[in-house]
């Protein structure tokens, strides 16, 4: 009976290696934690704590009797019903879906070109593509809005030379072209770049079995490399989609160019710029910048789910 006693205090008690092994454990994840640290202080600093001040500004409003006082979703309410907001949001949504489709397959035709390995100068093509994704976004607006001049642009001189017209770039039915067309140049590559990854891990094997069935170039990739960039291609629509409804600098800086074309309210995320710095209307730029988040939120996961559903059936 005692003997037995003794081996279920042993049993209770830790051996030391055991003992080692908690203290080693204990360690690596007060190690791990001081690694996270830096990132978890920058993301509630910069992230956490604005979004939660901007929805408690977005439940106030600021009125001439009363100063400002408690609304509740007032400034929701109102934002569902702005009709410069919802013109912004279906200009935005006409530009996604005329845009994106055209930027995608400019992107998958180079990485395509790029992988085949018929290229003699791939790497010199590849960074031509990718280099405008390096200009920032206001020093491209300021070039393209130098070219698209109708007085001193290159293209209107051009035309005048050979005595055309020159090309309304900068007019109301041309402007969401024109923006277009920068947001095309400047992201094509950065898409580039990221199908282009995925072919590099597309297994050879693969390549080798196409081959032996005698399959081309063409063929391999109809059949094998687009059906293998279908993960890719569906992260690279997520971030069109969110890159398009926070359409900005772009927007912005042409405003200067044509001012009666692009007003306050033509893309979402101007609006709320316009609200808050101009209009000094803060608790509501805080609501339609929340709606706005929700429309991103909304277009990623029906894209998501789409394309999910898709490729199950």
């Amino acid at each position: 009976m005692s003997v037995t006693t003794d081996q279920r205090l042993k049993a209770q008690v830790p051996s030391r290696s055991e003992a080692r092994r908690r203290r080693r454990g204990v360690s690596h994840a007060s190690t791990g934690y001081l690694f996270v640290a830096p990132f978890l202080l920058v993301f509630l600093a910069m992230l956490v704590l604005p979004l939660a001040y901007a929805a408690y500004l977005s439940l106030f409003q600021e009125r001439l009797i009363g100063g400002t006082v408690f609304a509740g979703l007032d400034n929701y309410t109102r934002a569902l019903t702005d009709p410069r907001l919802l013109q912004g949001v279906g200009r935005v949504a006409l530009f996604f879906v005329i845009q994106v489709p055209i930027m995608l397959v400019v992107a998958l035709l180079a990485a395509l070109a790029i992988d085949s390995g018929l290229l003699r100068a791939a790497k010199v093509f590849r960074l031509g593509i990718f280099l405008p994704y390096a200009v920032p976004s206001v020093v491209a607006a300021l070039m393209w809005g130098y070219l698209y001049g109708p007085d001193f642009g290159p293209f209107a001189q051009l035309a005048d030379k050979f005595g055309l017209a020159a090309p309304k770039f900068l007019t109301s039915d041309w402007m969401l072209g024109s923006l277009a067309n920068i947001v095309t140049w400047e992201f094509t590559g950065y898409n580039m770049i990221i199908l282009y990854a995925a072919l590099r891990a597309v297994p050879h094997e693969l390549y080798e079995a196409a081959a032996v069935d005698g399959a081309g170039a063409i063929r391999t990739a109809w059949s094998i490399k687009i059906p293998a960039l279908r993960p890719a291609l569906l992260v690279c629509v997520i971030f069109s989609v969110i890159g398009s409804f926070q359409l900005f600098n772009e927007p912005q800086l042409m405003q200067r160019l044509a001012p009666s074309v692009i007003d306050s309210g033509y893309t979402p995320n101007l609006y709320g710029y316009s609200l808050a710095f101009t209009g000094q209307e803060v608790n509501y730029a805080a609501a339609v910048s929340f709606l706005l988040g929700a429309v991103i939120v909304v277009a990623s996961y029906a894209v998501l789910f789409v394309t999910t559903r898709r490729s199950r059936s």
